[in-house]
């Protein structure tokens, strides 16, 4: 049946691969459409964008703004922070000297005599307690962090060894601190202390040097660079022991400090990958610590704050100081003491600032010291590094690390030394010059005037300025960051906090240097000699080998991210079918420019996924208007099929059409496979529910199993690489109406690929339609996204992941109780609420209870069709709210089991979901409350009135649920939402008129302040959704009906079970149609016959058969009929006598038809509709339609004509297939173990459930009692709580609790005894209320702090994915054009892909410009010229081929179309990026040639490509990459990459251009529906 296709030409610029054809060949049935001359009018593409596009780049341009003052704002207060931090240190340290004197400032003592200061003991003693705090502070920090994780999360004791090796380390680096800050420190001047603190990199400069491993590049430079940088740094440890070592005894201490403290950030440098035994041992050690890490520092982070502290002792005693005092004066020290100042008289010779040769005069003055001043400073220096620290890890996160991390930490020092100097000098200038800044008696200890005064000429200047470049090399790997975006901290940092001492150092040596990164295009050699696996080969390539052995090795392939977009749809329509369709040709397009990218432009994308899209259509299949005994997809399905060109005509701007979709007939039904013009594939499998269950729960078993099972675990590879790629499959949910964008996945990838534990991921979910209910709904979903989800995700997991719009993980759905137990059936009354209702939530809490954690990301926006109408939308929520419930009870009931397995799950984040879950009860009864009391203040009625004339319509619409259809149900709460409407626009007037009177502080008002607040500023901090808070006042009207009326509805209709949207009538036989017929004119009859006033026709004649000779009738309300007789029944049968007839005659002809018709397709057995494998009787049906039975194969099969009908086999040649709507589709056929799989998994567990009477009835009736228990608790719960409110409400008199604001005063004057009376009025509140009060004001605290979290979160990850390709973000080596190609490859390739404009022949040309050229429009031209163009059609890479080999340097690079670089702003000079693209093309030319003379010269064998056998034969001059017989030099080997069996055909199968076709042919001549091999099918599954 498939249409024989004509071969493409070979040439250099096609090469014969599988997606070169040039467009304007006969690829796809022929590409010319012959139009009538009358008929050559046209539709162009439209221009308009969906609504994930409409702002795309006013939103890009902004946040690149917003990422600008980011990079200016990070580096300022990384740099001013830690210029702080370091400043406040060696102030602390300035003070600690016994004998450091002072100028003093004269200014409130003499101002014509000369003083000075000593600082006290107490003083001392204060400052030597500020440091020891200063230190602790991070020490506490990481122990309340380890502590937490090894409570909360998982943890691993170290081995003993280990925990030694880290115990030894954080020993020596303690200790070195001490006796850097108490004995080093305090004998030098503070110029020469921040000059030493850049001689702490011994250690790490040794390791590292000793780390280089043999295959690094320029290994011998480096090392030689290494030893230079040592050599400086030992320099720093002799120095200023030579220089100033006899006059202060304290600096000979530095070569001692230096080192131990440099041992510290030993892990860091030390590597596995070194060729010497001990840093290999250390480099083990440090890969086990990335396990054992929090539960080590639970002891390590207390022993060194006890280290240091007992250091601090032995150094101050060895200096002289008193221990005992240290500790008796810690009081005092921070308490109001004296200040002794003395006067001295300057010798003759001496300045002011030579205090050594200073007379003093004997007179002291004593002063009150500024005892706080100790504390401010430790107060800033602590907040100081804490900000530091996090701004440079804010900065290592959103990839800006270059800028605003490494350049800020490497100026600390030379700034700090700047402004230090300049301190210094003005203070020995002027001892008063911070007199009203600092007080007087305490300063930095300043170096001489002629250090100062020689600084820039003396040699301390560039003795320093080597030990500065030493560091900035130890450090250099801070500046060349390798991390993915939003790293968490533990791949930043090898500690988790900072050392607050040395902030800039250690936020230098502690950045991890390991980290992989990218690998580039010029280190693929070097990894061939590696024998490195291709970086980016699919995994069909990895694992279908010519007979070889299942690879045992984790390959480097099997880590590719593979998005399989999974979307179910049911009853669509076009418009909704058309967004999730475009959405689906964006991901195509993308992963299509990523893929030809790396193909063609030699680069290596970190963003690189294989994408495959999986349609799941329920009930997809109707009975035939032809044949009552056959199937045909239904209208829901061809309307797919129409609409699919129009959505790849939307995206790709031209007029185009696909493939027609092949047809493979499968055991549940059948599939049709779409070839996108990315060459990414989607499958669209449609279900007939008499072969499998239907419904979007069992949908997602399907493709669960079919992708995880049978694709995935039936591979045959080995354990290990299966695990590793199950790690990194996704599962993309999607709804048939859904409209996102690429960029919105990639987001939720990148917070997978952040955290393992990640099962599954949403994004931010907007309603789209319009009117009313729309209008609320945005609001709603605002709410609910913007506070509760973003409360969720912050402080424990989200609970429920739509299944309209979410990432999920293969490996967590493959985990024990997940997959298996979503496929339970609903066999008890509580499964059909909590399993069925709501199965994305369900699904969510199986993954909780396993661990997994489940995440929200509010920059990955999706867009979704929202209920328009007030009855679909109540009967949406009619499944949510109980499965909600269901599934949050399920959870908490089982909270401790799931606290103990899950890390995210705290007892604080349960006790959250309690309370939420109470306020969800009794919402009825507090909305009851809420209207009751708002009547009182609005209407000016006593509470019984009010709570009569509010109870009498909700018991009303109760009696209405319980007693009448759901048509009935929602008209009347229709009525009374709209009343309660107009009531609530009454209640907000009267509440308005309350909090007047009462005022702002009553507790309504504080409430209501605070909410609305959070709501504005939330919407301010949502800048792009800030307009969904105008629907505010609508969701205000609504609160009786969404929080009174709906759950009243929802909990009396919990046994209903049906879907209630998008439901149609079911197509029925005629023999259906009759007997319903048949039975309704029954029913009729026996109503009539058992009537009041039956007994007076004696059962003589009923309904419409009979007449009389006289009758009349009011308005059609009775009728009276004389003389009645039966009527005539002649005409009657008659037409039904002929219709009959007719009926004979055309199936009579359909046979006749069939028999002759060539193109009928012989098949081996006749289609039998199978209820089930076995006699498997199940529960209730899922909905009315399940209920209708397909005819009895007992019948006969010619209905009475005598004509024999063709036999037909469902796996072979089903009726379907034949329908002249998919007649020009290729047929194919699933593999035997395909085919195989969908049998078992169908007779396992998705057989179609048998109507089974019994079990119905059952099932009903459990449902019944189930409901009735839920409505009598519910009730209970909510009468009790109305109860005692309203009771204490009216007691409130007796009972109640003054609240303190918002007091009236009250005064009167008594004339009579001249008393002036004072009285105060509290307004009171039940004690109920209170708590109520409380209550909700503690919710909304936490959603508002988690929301503002939250929200920085979110901007982080935006920011991160944001390139701004400025030369203030760049590396050195990134700025030339290769470079820059290689940054803008993506964009490229999107630019020379695009089909609009191939030829020079756009769709829309001038014709769509602006009215104003109206005149100047060639209409006749452009008609007369399109009707001879030919339709386009083919795949996007071949269009970018078409380009990319016929672009030119010297000549016009724009003449195909298309301009090829989208980067005119970006390329400084567009010739030579042109000329690097030219370059490039011409080596893939040149190896293709290379490649084909080799294949003509036999100069290698097939089975050096890895292929064998026929395949040799069939494959066309460049390649069929498979297994392991790639290697990574294969990559770029003609044809400059390895074939993707998963998205492209093979190119015997598309081009079918060798000897092995014809002969397979001949073979099979006798076949007329083309049937692959079991190999090449094994090649379509990946």
């Amino acid at each position: 049946m498939a249409a024989v296709r004509r071969e493409p030409t070979d040439n250099d610029r096609s090469f014969s691969d599988d997606e070169s054809s040039p467009l304007n060949n006969d690829i796809y049935n022929g590409s010319r459409t012959e139009q009538a001359g009358w008929d050559v009018f046209r539709v162009l593409p439209p221009e308009a964008e969906s609504v994930s596009t409409a702002n795309q780049q006013f939103l890009e341009t902004t946040i690149k703004v917003i990422k600008v003052v980011v990079y200016l704002l990070t580096f300022i207060i990384v740099l001013t922070s830690g210029v702080i931090a370091k400043g406040s240190i060696l102030f602390m340290t300035s003070q600690l000297r016994p004998d450091k004197t002072i100028p003093y400032c004269n200014v409130d003592v003499g101002r014509q005599k000369t003083f000075t200061v000593s600082v006290p003991e107490e003083e001392r003693v204060a400052w030597a307690w500020c440091i020891f705090f200063a230190y602790i502070v991070p020490e506490m920090g990481t122990f309340m962090r380890s502590v937490r994780i090894c409570f909360f999360k998982s943890w691993k004791t170290p081995p003993g060894l280990d925990f030694f090796i880290v115990f030894f380390a954080e020993t020596c680096h303690t200790v070195g601190l001490a006796l850097l800050m108490f004995a080093v420190l305090p004998d030098l001047d503070v110029v020469k202390g921040a000059m030493l603190t850049n001689c702490m990199c011994i250690v790490p400069g040794i390791f590292g040097m000793l780390s280089r491993s043999n295959k690094e590049t320029k290994r011998y430079a480096k090392v030689i660079v290494d030893m230079l940088a040592i050599a400086a740094q030992i320099t720093g440890l002799v120095v200023w022991p030579l220089v100033e070592g006899d006059k202060k005894p304290g600096v000979w201490l530095i070569p001692a400090s230096a080192f131990l403290t440099s041992v510290g950030w030993w892990e860091n440098y030390a590597s596995r990958q070194s060729p010497i035994a001990f840093m290999k041992a250390l480099g083990r050690v440090k890969e086990r610590m990335k396990r054992t890490r929090y539960f080590t520092y639970i002891f390590m982070s207390v022993w060194k704050m006890l280290v240091f502290f007992c250091s601090m002792l032995l150094v101050l005693h060895m200096r002289g100081q008193s221990v005992p005092n240290f500790f008796s004066m810690f009081k005092t020290g921070f308490a109001e003491h004296k200040i002794t100042i003395n006067e001295v008289r300057p010798a003759s010779t001496s300045t002011l600032s030579d205090l050594a040769n200073a007379i003093p005069t004997g007179e002291t003055t004593e002063i009150d010291a500024a005892y706080n001043t100790a504390f401010y400073v430790l107060l800033i220096q602590i907040c100081a590094a804490y900000i530091c620290y996090i701004f440079g890890k804010f900065a290592c996160k959103i990839m800006i690390q270059g800028f605003s991390y490494a350049f800020p930490v490497n100026l600390t020092i030379p700034v700090s030394i700047s402004l230090l100097i300049a301190a210094c000098g003005l203070r020995n200038g002027d001892p008063c010059f911070f007199h009203n800044s600092i007080p007087d008696y305490l300063f930095f200890d300043s170096p001489p005037v002629y250090f100062l005064n020689e600084f820039i000429t003396g040699e301390h200047a560039w003795v320093w300025l080597l030990w500065l470049l030493s560091q900035t090399w130890i450090t250099l790997h801070i500046w060349t960051p390798k991390c993915e975006r939003l790293a968490s901290t533990e791949k930043l940092f090898v500690l988790p906090m900072y050392d607050s001492l040395l902030i800039d150092q250690s936020m230098g040596m502690n950045r991890r240097r390991d980290d992989e990164g990218d690998v580039k295009t010029e280190d693929l050699a070097e990894m061939i000699k590696e024998g490195m696996d291709e970086y980016y080969e699919t995994i069909s390539v990895q694992t279908e080998g010519s007979g070889s052995t299942p690879g045992k090795q984790i390959k480097s392939s099997d880590s590719i991210t593979r998005i399989y977009a999974c979307a179910t749809m049911w009853h669509e329509t076009k418009e909704e079918m058309m967004e999730m369709l475009k959405s689906i040709m964006r991901l195509d397009e993308d992963q299509s420019a990523r893929r030809v990218a790396q193909k063609y432009l030699r680069i290596v994308d970190p963003d690189y996924y294989e994408f495959e899209t999986h349609i799941f259509f329920d009930d997809a299949f109707e009975i035939s208007d032809d044949n009552d005994d056959e199937n045909v997809v239904n209208r829901f399905v061809k309307l797919l099929i129409e609409t699919i060109d129009e959505a790849a005509t939307h995206v790709h701007e031209t007029t185009i059409r696909l493939r027609p979709p092949k047809k493979l007939p499968a055991p549940y039904g059948g599939q049709l496979v779409w070839t996108l013009p990315g060459k990414t594939k989607m499958i669209a499998h449609l279900k007939d529910k008499s072969k499998i269950r239907h419904r979007k729960r069992w949908s997602q078993v399907m493709y669960m199993y079919y992708l995880l099972g049978h694709r995935l675990m039936e591979l045959p590879i080995s354990v290990d690489r299966k695990e590793v790629m199950a790690e990194n499959t996704y599962l993309l949910t999607l709804d048939g109406d859904i409209d996102f964008q690429p960029l919105a996945v990639q987001l939720l990838v990148d917070l997978m690929k952040k955290n393992r534990n990640l099962g599954a991921a949403c994004g931010r979910i907007h309603p789209v339609g319009s009117g009313p209910m729309v209008w609320y709904q945005m609001f709603e979903y605002a709410i609910g996204h913007w506070l509760q989800k973003a409360t969720e995700h912050m402080i424990g997991c989200v609970l429920c992941s739509p299944g309209c719009f979410s990432l999920f993980r293969g490996k967590a759905l493959m985990d024990d109780n997940v997959m298996r137990r979503y496929t339970q059936r609903s066999d008890e009354a509580r499964h059909y609420v909590q399993y069925d209702q709501g199965e994305d939530r369900w699904l969510c809490t199986l993954l909780l209870q396993r661990g997994y954690r489940v995440e929200y990301s509010a920059a990955s926006d999706a867009y979704t069709h929202c209920p328009e109408g007030f009855n679909e939308f109540y009967q949406q929520r009619r499944r949510w709210v109980p499965s909600t419930m269901a599934n949050i009870m399920d959870l908490l009931g089982d909270y401790k089991k799931t606290i103990k397995v899950n890390d995210n799950i705290s007892l604080p984040y349960i006790s959250y979901q309690m309370m939420l879950m109470g306020g969800t009860i009794l919402g009825p009864g507090t909305i009851f409350l809420m209207l009751v009391g708002a009547f009182v203040a609005a209407f000016k009625i006593d509470n019984w009135t009010s709570f009569t004339y509010n109870i009498i319509p909700i018991l009303f619409f109760m009696l209405i649920c319980f007693t009448t259809k759901s048509e009935v149900q929602l008209f009347v709460a229709q009525i009374l939402s709209t009343a309660y409407a107009l009531i609530m626009m009454a209640v907000i007037v009267g509440t308005a008129l309350q909090l007047g009177e009462d005022g702002i502080g009553s507790p309504s008002a504080i409430f209501l302040i605070a909410m609305t607040g959070s709501f504005l500023i939330a919407a301010f901090l949502h800048p792009q959704e800030f307009w969904c808070i105008v629907p505010g006042i609508i969701y205000l009207l609504s609160i009786p009906s969404m929080y009174l009326l709906l759950i009243l509805y929802s909990i009396i209709n919990l046994n209903v079970v049906s879907w209630g949207t998008r439901e149609v009538q079911t197509k029925k036989t005629k023999k259906e149609m009759e007997q319903e017929k048949k039975e309704a004119e029954e029913a009729k009859k026996k109503v009539k016959q058992n009537s009041l006033l039956s007994f007076l026709g004696k059962g003589n004649g009923s309904g419409d058969s009979d007449e009389g000779a006289i009758e009349f009738s009011l308005a059609g309300l009775f009728k009276i009929i004389l003389c009645q007789h039966p009527a005539s029944s002649s005409e009657r049968q008659q037409l039904t006598r002929i219709a009959e007839s007719l009926d004979s005659l055309s199936k009579r002809l359909e046979n006749i038809e069939r028999v002759v018709d060539p193109h009928n397709m012989h098949g081996t057995r006749r289609r039998s509709i199978s209820r089930g494998e076995g006699s498997h009787h199940g529960a209730i049906p899922e909905d009315k339609a399940e209920e209708d039975q397909s005819h009895s194969e007992g019948e006969d099969e010619s209905e009475g004509t005598g004509e024999p009908k063709e036999k037909r086999d469902d796996l072979v040649n089903p009726y379907w297939m034949e329908d002249h709507d998919l007649r020009h589709g290729e047929v194919d056929f699933m593999t035997k173990a395909e085919e195989s799989f969908w049998k078992d998994l169908i007779a396992k567990y998705l057989y179609p459930i048998d109507a089974n009477k019994e079990e119905q009835v059952r099932i009903a009736s459990d449902l019944i009692e189930l409901r009735n228990k839920s409505v009598f608790a519910f009730f209970m719960f909510n009468a009790l709580f109305v109860l005692i409110v309203f009771l204490l409400q009216l007691n409130k008199d007796q009972i109640h609790v003054d609240w303190p604001l918002g007091v009236k005063t009250n005064v009167t004057f008594n004339e009579e005894t001249k008393e002036v009376h004072v009285s105060k009025e509290y307004l009171q509140l039940e004690p109920i209320g209170l708590v109520f009060v409380f209550f909700f004001a503690l919710i909304l605290i936490i959603q508002f702090l988690a929301m503002l979290f939250h929200r920085f979160g979110t901007i982080s990850h935006i920011l991160a994915s944001t390139e701004l390709n400025w030369y203030c973000n760049k590396k050195v080596d990134d700025t030339s054009t290769d470079a820059l190609i290689d940054r803008h490859a993506i964009e490229i390739v999107r630019n020379m892909q695009k089909l609009r404009g191939l030829d020079n022949d756009p769709d829309n040309d001038e014709s769509s410009s602006d009215p104003d050229r109206i005149s100047h429009r060639r209409t006749i031209h452009n008609l007369d010229k399109h009707s001879r163009k030919k339709q386009v059609i083919g795949t996007l890479d071949v269009a970018f081929k078409k380009r990319f080999f016929a672009m030119s340097a010297e000549g016009n690079a724009e003449t195909v179309g298309t301009p090829v670089l989208g980067l005119n702003r970006k390329m400084t000079n567009r010739e030579e990026a042109l000329k690097a693209l030219e370059i490039r093309r011409n080596s893939v030319l040149a190896e293709r040639r290379k490649s084909q003379m080799k294949t003509l010269g036999a100069s290698k064998t097939p089975s050096e490509y890895g292929v064998t056998g026929a395949q040799a034969l069939a494959a066309p001059r460049h390649r069929v990459s498979v297994a392991s017989g790639v290697s990574l030099k294969d990559v770029f080997e003609p044809p400059s990459g390895s074939v993707n069996h998963a998205y492209e055909e093979e190119p015997s199968s598309l081009n079918n251009n060798s000897s092995v076709r014809l002969s397979n042919m001949q073979r099979n001549s006798n076949v007329k529906w083309k049937a692959p091999s079991e190999s090449s099918r094994k090649n379509s599954r990946m």
